[in-house]
This record gives C-alpha cells, sequence and structure tokens, in this order.
C-alpha cells in the first residue's frame, strides 16, 4: 500500500448546541474510510486556531475544521499566514453559518464530512480589512453587533430570532456614522447607518438585498450602504425595503468593486465574518481573487 494521505481535524466543541459530541465518532469514521491517516484537535480558546493552522508542520494533505463562521474564520486566517496553503473542508456546527449555507455545503455533519473527503477544491476569494483576513464579510452599523454581542445560550435556543430580536430592540436609536467610502466604481460621503463589504449569498442568515449573481472567485465584492434615515417614516421605508430584501437606491448604495476605502471622522466598530473586528477610522478592504482552496460538493 502507498502512503496514508494525512488529514488534520480541528473542530470547536463548544460551537452550536455542541452538537459535535454526538457525531464525532461518524466523522472520523468517514475521514479514515476514505484512506486518511488522522491528527485531531479541539481548539481550547479563541484565536487557538489561527496559531495551530500557521504552524501545521508541512505533510499534511487536507484540513478539515468544524465550529461556526467564527472557527472556520480563524482556520482561514492561519491559513492564509502559511506559505503552503492546503486544501480546507468545513462542517458547519454553528448557529447560523452564512458562508457554509452560500457554498452550499450541508448542515447535516455526516454529509459535510463527507463533502470534505470527496469533495472538489473550489479556489475562493479571500478579503483584507487593513492587516486582517476575512471570508465573507466586513461591516458596521445596525445589526452588525448582533451576533457577537447576543448571549450564546440565547442564540442556541432562539436561533435566527435571536439576531432578529436583538437588531429590532436597537432600531429606537440606531447609530449614524460619517463617513466617506471610495473605490474606482463609486464614492459618496454622508451618514450611514449600516455597511457591508461581502463576498455571500447569505447574511445573518438573511438570503438577501446582496446581488443575486455572487460569485466566490469573481474577484469582487458586494457592497451595500444604508443611509441614515431623517424620520420615521424613510426609517420604515428602509426597514420594509430589507424585509422585502430588495435595493431601495434612494436611501441605499449597493456595487461591486475589488477594492474599498472607508474613511470616518472617529472610530467605527466593524464585524468581520460575524465577530467583533476592532474600531478604526479608516479601512482599507481589498478581494484576493482565488485565495483559498474551499472543498465543496461535486
Amino acid at each position: 500500500m502507498g502512503d496514508l494521505k494525512k488529514l488534520y481535524f480541528i473542530y470547536n466543541p463548544h460551537s452550536g448546541r455542541e452538537q459535535i459530541r454526538t457525531k464525532l465518532f461518524d466523522i472520523l469514521q468517514i475521514f479514515s474510510a476514505a484512506g486518511y491517516e488522522l491528527t485531531v484537535y479541539p481548539t481550547r480558546e479563541s484565536q487557538d486556531a489561527i496559531e495551530k493552522i500557521r504552524n501545521l508542520p508541512a505533510g499534511y494533505d487536507l484540513v478539515v475544521c468544524s465550529g461556526g463562521d467564527g472557527t472556520m474564520d480563524e482556520v482561514a486566517e492561519g491559513m492564509m499566514q502559511r506559505e503552503e496553503k492546503i486544501p480546507i473542508g468545513y462542517i458547519p456546527s454553528g448557529t447560523v453559518n452564512d458562508f457554509a449555507r452560500s457554498l452550499k455545503i450541508p448542515r447535516d455533519m455526516k454529509k459535510a464530512a463527507r463533502i470534505a473527503v470527496e469533495g472538489r477544491d473550489f479556489p475562493c476569494d479571500m478579503g483584507t480589512f487593513n492587516e486582517e483576513h476575512f471570508v465573507y464579510i466586513a461591516a458596521f452599523g445596525i445589526f452588525t453587533d448582533v451576533a457577537y454581542s447576543t448571549d450564546q445560550n440565547m442564540k442556541n435556543v432562539l436561533g435566527h430570532m435571536a439576531y432578529l430580536l436583538e437588531g429590532v430592540k436597537r432600531l429606537a436609536n440606531i447609530p449614524s456614522y460619517h463617513i466617506r467610502f471610495s473605490s474606482e466604481e463609486l464614492s459618496e460621503e454622508g451618514d450611514f447607518i449600516f455597511g457591508m463589504v461581502t463576498n455571500s449569498r447569505s447574511v445573518g442568515g438573511f438570503k438577501s438585498i446582496i446581488g443575486r449573481k455572487v460569485q466566490f472567485d469573481d474577484g469582487v465584492f458586494e457592497v451595500t450602504f444604508i443611509r441614515n434615515p431623517r424620520n420615521p417614516v424613510e426609517l420604515q421605508e428602509i426597514l420594509g425595503a430589507i424585509i422585502l430584501k430588495e435595493i431601495d437606491s434612494k436611501y441605499m448604495y449597493s456595487f461591486r468593486t475589488a477594492k474599498l476605502l472607508v474613511e470616518a471622522d472617529g472610530p467605527i466598530p466593524w464585524t468581520l465574518d460575524g465577530e467583533y473586528g476592532g474600531e478604526c477610522s479608516r479601512a482599507v478592504i481589498e478581494n484576493h481573487q482565488k485565495a483559498l482552496m474551499i472543498r465543496v460538493g461535486q
């Protein structure tokens, strides 16, 4: 027999409802049956996965990660910091899993495990936000802090509803930010309550106001900015557009670009792939075409 292929499996044991516990044996069986020698590592703390993947010794043929979008994000960050890139399989186990849904990776963990070992390598765009990488979204403003400020137990019990309820609670006092955004395609200045730069068909579970023809390997992001409503009527119109998942050109800018500069009068809190991404008053956001290999279904 030839040498066994080597697979590094890294998972977040606390993701979602800790559902990986009951599926772990089946997942490992699938990997083993596919002819892989396995190394298994449960993450211990935030940022753990970045370091593990960045420092992974040579010789691995495949990395598979299981967890929510945050785990996937850390694995992708670690991989982007490596000289030698290895394909990544993804078994989603988080609450929302925008990225997996967008790439049509099934929620069924055993099916996702089979895709990880039998699927094809898809060269996926990656984003950089100043120095940091992100996989599918960088955003600020209304709704964006919901993902990381919603209590984990509440997330598990209520799923999507937790995001929505938390978001609606904020509508009474929406912060707005005075910003200038500039790209080759479009530049504007004004007061905005929301902005997102995305490489995904589904954000926060909304399959949404982002363009319908999203490609993950086209080298451009979909960008949406929502203006600050000046009165309750305008706010209702904006919310109506979001609920109907339509772009309302009176209040929204929507365009595609490979590189965007966002400048604000003061620091703005951003979210990157659903996790808190820090505050900054100047953000350079760039698309790196086909920078990462992700295993997807045939």
